[in-house]
């Protein structure tokens, strides 16, 4: 056993002379590898005669064994001694100024879309997601638009190149296309919201090519305008956080609903600012109408048995209405000094309990 005594020797020396956890791994796998030197020994086993193979066999395991507990041992020692360096030399003295760091923000416009969500949710509207990439069925079709209505052309909307079998994708022009998925894969009744990124060729100070809407769409039976009414003035209460809120109806055409209308905010302009719930001029908020009959059919939904309204909104401009920002096209400048003005705190979520804003 002379020779398994020196070996272990050796080997416990160089593991105490490993300096780091690269050096020890060398040893381990010099001694314990499968080319190791102790590992080499289990190899010669088969030579050996039954009694002297049991013999053998036992002494190279416990060599095996007190090599592998030192090893462990080693390894934890060296783990240690390099965390206790590296917390020495990452010391940080709480007595000196905190350094400069850039505070982020919620801009404005998701801020915005949150507080019309978290409304619209406690009203009991539940929140549906689609494609921004439409075909010309659920863009169009679906919604009642005529072959020849010019927001099928290439001046208003966003087209992909033409596909082999002749359809052309696009971006979304609205997100009503979410309306009629909806309508297609749930039954009445239907009470949903639908926010996201639509695009239009458009651009000014009150319109961008890409900008956000929230739809609502409620499907039941028995549902007639003043439904709608109610539950649009409700809405624009809570949104501008004031019960001075003046509204009206005024008739208006899109392809989707019947009778249509657009809906009107009493407001002040004087100033260089509009201010909700006073003054006598009037400004166009959003768009909105009873569900076409064509479209509950092209949906599989029997008009004669139910009924239903839909609107739609444009967050970034409620954005600027209520917050008072002169150009939508400043939301999209990616200028920091006017989103540190005008973005909000991530830990002020909109809710019912504490407040939009």
């Amino acid at each position: 056993m002379t020779d398994l005594t020196t070996l272990e020797a050796d080997v416990l020396a160089q593991v105490a002379a490993a300096g780091d956890l690269a050096a020890l791994d060398a040893v381990r796998v010099s001694a314990l590898g499968k080319t190791g030197s102790i590992s080499g020994l289990l190899k010669t086993l088969g030579a050996m005669s039954p009694d002297e193979r049991k013999e053998r066999g036992a002494a190279i395991n416990v060599l095996r064994d007190r090599v592998q507990t030192a090893l462990n041992d080693k390894k934890a020692a060296l783990e240690t001694a390099a965390l206790d360096a590296r917390l020495a030399s990452e010391t940080l003295d709480l007595t000196l100024p905190a350094p400069h760091r850039r505070r982020g923000s919620v801009h404005p416009t998701m801020q915005t879309m949150d507080e019309m969500i978290a409304i619209f949710a406690e009203m009991g509207f539940a929140v549906a997601e689609g494609p921004d990439i439409e075909d010309d069925f659920h863009n169009f079709t679906a919604l009642n638009f005529p072959p020849k209505h010019p927001a099928r052309e290439m001046h208003d909307t966003f087209f992909f190149n033409t596909k082999e079998d002749g359809e052309r994708m696009l971006l979304r022009t609205h997100t009503s296309p979410v309306q009629v998925r909806t309508m297609v894969s749930q039954k009445p009744p239907i009470r949903i919201i639908a926010p996201g990124r639509t695009y239009r060729v458009d651009n000014d100070a009150t319109h961008t090519p890409v900008f956000h809407q929230v739809e609502g769409l409620v499907i039941d039976k028995g549902i007639h305008m003043g439904h709608l009414k109610w539950t649009l003035e409700t809405f624009l209460a809570r949104f501008f956080e004031t019960d001075a809120v003046t509204t009206q109806f005024r008739p208006h055409h899109f392809p989707f609903t019947e009778p249509s209308a657009e809906m009107d905010v009493q407001c002040d302009r004087s100033g260089g600012e509009i201010k909700i719930g006073q003054g006598t001029s009037w400004l166009e908020i959003l768009g909105c109408g009873m569900v076409h009959p064509n479209v509950l059919r092209a949906c599989g939904i029997d008009p004669d048995e139910y009924q239903g309204f839909a609107f739609g909104m444009g967050v970034d401009r409620l954005g600027m209405l209520k917050y008072g920002m002169p150009d939508l096209r400043d939301m999209w400048a990616s200028d920091s000094r006017w989103l540190s003005h005008y973005g909000f705190s991530a830990f002020a979520a909109p809710n019912a309990a504490s407040g939009l804003s």
